[in-house]
């Protein structure tokens, strides 16, 4: 098979890596890639968005099945255009990929399947907004309603700070995506992130993790795209696993599917699990970003077979086969994340890391310049290993981080320790 993989992150270079395990993958390009990226596969340039140009590019490859990485492709109906051309594909259309594309849009799904989930308030106009946030006090959460690559949720723990959201939301903070907002009550409880594959009927759980969003260790200061991440999650349980299937992920596919736009592609289900009770924090429709590169790690050449039966409509037929292991991922950022960060920086080591099975330096954000890798975002590289133990796993991470030469990074020394 020719593959393309669209995306440029973390998320891409591990499914990747994972796709090139399988020996039905004759051909592999990732467009646009990063330089972490090139060392496995062809890198493409091409515009993403463009469905068009995503079409004339896969003629003239000769693609067979095109995997979408990131979310504002499928928000754009990059998806909807590829199967309208005949290619496979894996990820939703525009239509279902509204599930992460508008916030108020999941909670009226949620609404019509009695999903469990936080109660909200949907608003076009900041003083009512602000009324709402009055009437119902702090904490409570601010939600920008579109994309804003993973940015837009304010957990206000004051009234001020809930309603300063507010204000740089409709002012424009998060661009188009804060023109309305969600506000919700806040949910108190452990997060945990649940991965399943549905191609529109059936439904097939693919692990679970646990992401670390704060900048600083301890989980404290601003939330960011993701700092690390662990899987298989302690907190979900065979029976809050069961749960969060029967009571929140069947119905909503369900509900999907009644509107004529069923859902085919992974559901990333953000859960706070209380007492056992899992609800639903939000969805996203696409692997998630540290969280994939642990799941990708752990499962190897048997991703392409399941993203193909995906795309196929054939996953009630598919099984997972899970390592009784763990894995981890450590991510290391700019100086500066998530806030203003210098790009350009220089990277030493990496050729010395460690790079098999049980040890993968993922790339998120890097650059070649004068035959040296270079960082160009925030959020760089993640160092992920797995382990026959949690523990284990830290460790073997921690390991390829400290072998990293880059003065201008940082990472936390944390991760995982929830579970640990």
């Amino acid at each position: 098979m020719n593959i393309l993989i669209l995306g440029s992150g973390g998320r891409e270079h591990s499914i990747a890596w994972a796709v090139m395990q399988n020996p039905k993958c004759d051909k592999l390009i990732v467009a646009p890639g990063n330089a972490g990226i090139a060392g496995i596969a062809e890198c493409a340039s091409l515009d993403i968005l463009d469905g068009a140009a995503v079409i004339g590019f896969c003629e003239a490859e000769a693609i067979d099945f095109v995997i979408i990485g990131p979310e504002a492709p499928l928000a754009a109906g990059v998806a909807d255009r590829l199967r309208e051309a005949g290619f496979m594909v894996f990820g939703p259309g525009a239509e279902a990929a509204k599930l992460e594309a508008s916030k108020s849009f999941t909670k009226e799904i949620c609404d019509a399947a009695g999903a469990p989930t936080a109660g909200y308030g949907h608003f076009t106009d900041a003083e009512a907004a602000k009324t709402y946030i009055r009437a119902q006090g702090a904490p409570i959460v601010v939600k920008a309603d579109g994309l804003a690559a993973g940015k837009g949720v304010i957990v206000a723990e004051t009234l001020d700070q809930a309603l300063a959201a507010v204000d740089d939301m409709f002012g424009g903070e998060f661009g188009s995506a804060g023109a309305e907002v969600v506000i919700e009550e806040f949910m108190e409880g452990e997060e945990a992130s649940f991965f399943v594959l549905c191609d529109g009927e059936t439904a097939l759980p693919v692990g679970t993790a646990q992401d670390h969003k704060r900048v600083g260790e301890g989980d404290t200061g601003p939330n960011t795209g993701g700092m690390g991440a662990y899987s298989p999650a302690p907190v979900m349980t065979q029976e809050v696993t069961q749960k969060a299937l029967d009571e929140i992920v069947r119905p909503c596919l369900a509900e999907m599917a009644r509107r004529g736009t069923p859902f085919q592609g992974v559901l990333f289900v953000g859960l706070m699990i209380k007492d056992g009770q899992p609800r639903l924090v939000e969805y996203n429709v696409r692997f998630g970003d540290p969280e994939c590169q642990c799941l990708m790690i752990r499962l190897g050449a048997q991703v392409l077979d399941l993203l193909q039966a995906t795309a196929e409509g054939r996953l009630s037929e598919m099984s997972v086969n899970w390592a009784d292991d763990h894995a981890l991922t450590v991510v290391m950022a700019a100086d500066g994340y998530p806030g203003d960060y210098k790009k350009g920086s220089v990277i030493n080591g990496l050729n010395d890391s460690l790079e098999d099975s049980f040890h993968m330096v993922f790339h998120a954000g890097t650059g070649r310049a004068e035959g040296q890798f270079v960082a160009t975002g925030g959020r760089v590289l993640a160092a992920t290993a797995r382990g026959s133990s949690l523990g284990e796993a830290r460790d073997r991470a921690y390991e390829m981080v400290d072998r990293i030469d880059w003065p201008e990074g940082f990472c936390r020394r944390d991760i995982g320790w929830r579970a640990l």
